[in-house]
C-alpha cells in the first residue's frame, strides 16, 4: 500500500512538473495560422546587450520598463534573456509602419515631424500571459509564443506572437532550456 501511494504521489509531481502551457488552435487563430503560412519571413533579431535590471514586477532595460507576472515563467525568461525588450518592440514598429502601411500621405506627414518615431516608443508596457502555440510549428527546434501585451497608450490589448528559434533542441528539450539557448526569428502583432 504504501508502495502504491508512493507510485501516485510520483506521478502527479511529475504531471504537473513537464505541464506546460500550451494552446491548441481556435477560431480566432485563423489570421495567425495564415500569417505563418503565407506572410512568414525569418529573421534574426539581437538579444539585448544594455543593462537589465530585475525588480519586484518589473524589469528595466536601461531606461525602459516592462512589468510582468513574476508567476508567468515564459514571459519572465523572455525578458530576463533579453530576447523581448522595449526597444525592439519600438524597432519592430516603426519598420513595420515603414514597410507595411500603404497609405503615403500618412509617411510624408510622419516624416514631416520632428522626432516622428517618437510616436511608436514602447515603454511602461505590461506583458503577460505568455503561452506556447504549438499548433504553428512542428519542429522541435521551432517554438512559437503568444504574450499578451497592455499597452497604456491604446485602449485594445495587443497579442504578440515571438517565434524563437534552438537548432540545439529537440523532443525532450524543456522550455526552460529552450529559451535560454535560442534567438529571436519572427514576431507576428494583432490586436486582440
Amino acid at each position: 500500500m504504501k508502495l502504491l501511494y508512493t507510485i501516485s504521489f510520483s506521478v502527479l509531481l511529475s504531471v504537473s512538473a513537464a505541464a506546460q502551457k500550451t494552446t491548441k488552435a481556435g477560431p480566432k487563430d485563423k489570421a495567425v495560422i495564415e500569417h505563418f503560412k503565407n506572410e512568414y519571413k525569418r529573421k534574426n533579431y539581437k538579444k539585448f546587450t544594455g543593462q537589465i535590471t530585475v525588480k519586484d514586477k518589473q524589469i528595466v532595460f536601461d531606461n525602459k520598463t516592462v512589468f510582468y507576472d513574476p508567476a508567468d515563467k515564459i514571459t519572465a525568461l523572455l525578458l530576463k534573456e533579453g530576447l523581448v525588450y522595449p526597444q525592439l518592440l519600438t524597432d519592430f514598429q516603426v519598420d513595420k509602419f515603414e514597410t507595411e502601411d500603404s497609405d503615403r500621405t500618412q509617411k510624408r506627414f510622419a516624416r514631416l515631424q520632428k522626432n516622428w518615431k517618437d510616436a511608436f516608443d514602447v515603454n511602461n508596457i505590461r506583458l503577460s500571459n505568455a503561452s506556447e502555440q504549438a499548433f504553428l510549428s512542428s519542429d522541435p527546434t521551432v517554438k512559437r509564443f503568444k504574450v499578451m501585451c497592455k499597452d497604456p497608450k491604446f485602449p485594445n490589448m495587443m497579442a504578440y506572437y515571438f517565434e524563437l528559434t534552438d537548432k540545439r533542441a529537440d523532443q525532450n528539450t524543456s522550455t526552460e532550456d529552450f529559451i535560454k539557448n535560442a534567438k529571436l526569428t519572427h514576431i507576428f502583432q494583432r490586436t486582440e
